[in-house]
Parts: structure tokens; C-alpha cells; sequence
């Protein structure tokens, strides 16, 4: 569950390893990238008192290696680490626990119980949507806010942008707005499980925690301003063609095969009852679809980025899908047909 967190190129050799302390009948494993940090419990066997730091991916590598529901054994010998099981003996190094930095997550303004499934399924319907490695480096992440009896989290690329609310059963003061960096939010989906359990997620200035039974994970946020993504969202939208979800989309990726490798660009001409996708690429090959659809609007044509279409149309698991349209140079709107939760937001392209 941490090594997760351990980058493998690192600026100090400390980050590379997991900080393993005894105490208490439980053994506590933390590891951190200075921006994200993850600590697991498990219980222990015995009443053993340390710590110390192994390497990570060489500690992970081996558990792997060893039998199923094998016997692991770690003892401390100087700056040395033995790990036996059965037959096996392994000696590594080991780097000063004292060393190891910690993620000070200060006071918490905000504290709240989510159940893990409804968190982890508001943060899988919109990260697809963040950027990457954008010089605006908030939106390299996600924006999570916090209002009276709802989460809402945003992600936006600025090409496309996702939206998704989730009912909370909290009461609060005051809104809260973070922006969640994108490596966190990646770790975080991970490690949530699907079911009703709470996890507690604590909000500071800095950071955000998010604790279950298992494991504690805290992220640093990002100290910046996340766009105003409510001037984005089309509102008024007067063509409105409703699909099979899983149709329409299997129909796309067939035709981006043959889009452009660089731009990704689909043309949709829409005329009543059916939808005609088509792409071509500079080697003058070409790939055309025709769904029926439900529309009786005007003809219209319009071209997008098949894949950022296709992610919107994946992320509406409903049985139909709804495309809300005004004219070739606006944004469509994606939304599942019977879910209020979830918006997508998709800009044209010219072609």
C-alpha cells in the first residue's frame, strides 16, 4: 500500500526507503515523497519495540518473492537489516529512522466521514480531467470543495473539464476549497476501497488527510487559484441528442483509429435521428460511423478531440448519454441521461 508513494529517482536517499516502527503489538510502515505521505498498519505478533528504515522497493520485492502467507522475520543488527523467512535470509540497509521526514499536517479547519466507495467513485468520475504537466500548475490536480451537505470535485485541463457532486452528511460553517495535487489523488483512488466503510478526511491549511482502519494518507495541496469552472458550464443549450452510452461510445474509438495522431480530431454531423462520426489523417486514410440517435434539432456540425469526447462518454456509465449542443464554436455538455451528479464539458475543435 505505501510503496506506492516511493518515486524511484530521489533527491535523498531517506525517500527511497519505508519507516517501519514496532510499538504497541502493531508495526506502522510510512513512506512520503515530501508531497504525499502514507502510513499502513498491521497487527504484530510479540510486544517488539523499534524502528528503522529499509529500502523500499527491494523490502516490497522480496515479501513479493516468498511463499504465500510466509513468515517474515526483520531484525536489527547495527545499520544492517536481516529478513528471514523459512530458508531465505536477506541483508540490507538501512538509513537512521531519526532521519526520516514527517509531512506536518497542522491544525485541521474541517474534519467530515465520507464513506470510502462514494469518495473513491467522485475521484475516478473526474480525474481523468486534470492536466498533466501544465505551467499552470493547479491544474495539474484536482479542486475539492466542501459545502453544506456536499462534496464537489472539479478537474479541468483546459480543454475539458469534469464535474462531479457527492451528499455528505455534515453540516459546516464556512465553504472550503482545495486543490488536491495530482500524484495524491492518483494515490488516493488506489488505495480507497468500494465499500460503505468511513474513511475521516481532515482538511488544513496545507494538507488533506484522509484516514480508514487500514491507513492514513496526507497530501500537501497546491497554494494556488483554481479557474472560475462555473462560466464554463453551458447553460441554454438548445440541441440535445441523446445516445446509447456504450454504443456511441465503442463507435468513437473505431473511428479515432484513424484521426490524426498529433490533433485527435472527429468530425459529428448531427441530422435528425442519427449522428455520422468521421476522421481522416495525413496519410489520407479515413474512418466513418453512423449511430442513431434521438434528435429532431437542426443539422450541425461539429468537430472535437475524439479522445477527450470518448473519456466524457466513458465517465457517464449510464445506459443512455446526453449531448447538450448550442452551435459549432460552443461547448457540448456530457451528461448521463437520469444522473444529476455529473456534468462534462468538452471544448470544439476547428477542423
Amino acid at each position: 500500500m505505501v510503496s506506492g508513494v516511493v518515486e524511484r529517482r530521489q533527491t535523498l536517499p531517506i525517500l527511497s526507503n519505508v519507516l517501519l516502527t514496532a510499538k504497541d503489538g502493531k508495526l506502522t510502515m510510512t513512506a512520503t515523497d515530501l508531497e504525499v505521505e502514507m502510513i499502513s498498519h498491521v497487527e504484530l505478533d510479540g510486544v517488539e519495540v523499534g524502528e528503522t528504515t529499509l529500502p523500499a522497493r527491494k523490502f516490497l520485492d522480496i515479501c513479493r518473492a516468498l511463499p504465500e502467507g510466509a513468515e517474515i522475520q526483520v531484525t536489527i543488527d547495527g545499520e544492517k537489516a536481516v529478513v528471514r523467512s523459512g530458508k531465505s535470509r536477506f541483508v540490507l540497509a538501512t538509513l537512521p529512522a531519526a532521519d526520516f521526514p514527517v509531512i506536518e499536517a497542522d491544525k485541521s479547519l474541517l474534519a467530515f466521514t465520507v464513506p470510502q466507495g462514494r469518495l473513491k467513485n467522485a475521484i475516478d468520475k473526474t480525474s481523468f480531467a486534470m492536466a498533466q504537466q501544465d505551467v499552470r500548475y493547479y491544474l495539474n490536480g484536482m479542486l475539492i470543495e466542501i459545502s453544506d451537505e456536499l462534496l464537489r470535485t472539479v478537474a479541468t485541463d483546459g480543454h475539458r473539464l469534469a464535474l462531479c457532486d457527492t451528499e455528505l452528511n455534515v453540516k459546516i460553517k464556512e465553504n472550503q476549497s482545495v486543490i488536491m495535487p495530482r500524484k495524491g489523488v492518483m494515490e488516493l483512488v488506489r488505495l480507497l476501497g468500494n465499500d460503505d466503510s468511513e474513511a475521516e478526511v481532515k482538511i488544513g491549511n496545507n494538507f488533506i488527510q484522509v484516514s480508514t482502519a487500514e491507513m492514513s494518507f496526507t497530501s500537501k495541496l497546491i497554494d494556488g487559484r483554481f479557474p472560475d469552472y462555473q462560466n464554463v458550464i453551458p447553460v441554454g443549450g438548445d440541441k440535445i441528442v441523446v445516445s446509447d452510452q456504450e454504443v456511441l461510445h465503442q463507435a468513437l474509438g473505431r473511428v479515432s483509429i484513424l484521426s490524426n495522431e498529433k490533433y485527435r480530431g472527429v468530425r459529428l454531423q448531427f441530422s435528425a435521428g442519427l449522428v455520422k462520426i468521421s476522421a481522416h489523417n495525413p496519410e489520407q486514410e479515413e474512418a466513418e460511423e453512423e449511430v442513431a440517435v434521438d434528435y429532431n434539432g437542426d443539422s450541425l456540425e461539429i468537430g472535437f478531440n475524439v479522445n477527450y469526447l470518448q473519456d466524457a462518454v466513458a465517465a457517464s456509465d449510464t445506459e443512455q448519454v446526453r449531448l447538450t449542443l448550442t452551435d459549432p464554436n460552443s461547448c457540448c455538455l456530457v451528461q448521463g441521461v437520469g444522473d444529476k451528479r455529473c456534468k462534462y464539458i468538452v471544448m470544439p475543435m476547428r477542423l
